[in-house]
């Protein structure tokens, strides 16, 4: 009887490189912002779509799923509806975000998706992902850049300010806790002051 999978016969396996970090810094953010705008006739959607998705904590489809009945300018704030049975929330927005929203609305043919396509359809998440690709290799990232690394980004910039896991937790619509230490881990400034006299 023959073996099924002969030395001979075994498929390779490729195996990617780790990044050296899953998550950007908001100089490295305002970067891929900055080369959106510049390169790009759909510029400010696509500076726009980042920075929402970075200050908001969102994945990729929730991004992409964002509808103007969730955002209310005048009371500047944001209901997040979560995927993977995240908790949902309301979150407030910043004077930079309101504007961006503001152009971006006053600019968008109607419709009741936040971010549509040169088509005026929904965006989708792979757009999103290919568009961060894209941008980060314009922007001479050393690594290649993807949605998710900004809702890590805005989880380590929030534990670094002192954030306690429960806040984070409750931000970011984690359902389990062991989703939201990994930000308090890998703060660096986490034991700042701890430092023996």
């Amino acid at each position: 009887m023959k073996p099924r999978n002969p030395p001979s016969e075994s498929k390779s396996v490729t195996v990617r490189p780790r990044r050296p970090r899953e998550y950007l810094t908001e100089p490295e953010i305002e970067r891929l912002m900055a080369v959106a705008r510049r390169d790009n006739r759909w510029g400010h959607r696509d500076s726009t779509a980042i920075w929402i998705c970075y200050r908001q904590g969102l994945r990729c489809s929730e991004l992409c799923d964002l509808e103007w009945d969730q955002i209310d300018l005048a009371r500047k704030t944001i209901v997040i509806r979560r995927v993977k049975n995240g908790d949902p929330g309301t979150h407030y927005l910043s004077n930079t975000e309101l504007r961006a929203l503001r152009r971006l609305k006053r600019e968008n043919p109607p419709s009741p998706q936040v971010f549509v396509s040169e088509r005026g359809g929904p965006v989708t998440t792979a757009w999103f992902r290919q568009m961060l690709g894209r941008l980060g290799e314009r922007a001479g990232m050393p690594f290649r850049i993807h949605p998710h690394q900004l809702r890590h980004s805005i989880g380590h910039h929030y534990a670094n300010l002192g954030k306690d896991t429960r806040s984070l937790l409750a931000f970011l619509g984690h359902c389990n806790i062991q989703s939201t230490v990994r930000y308090t881990a890998m703060a660096p400034n986490r034991f700042k002051g701890w430092e023996r006299e």
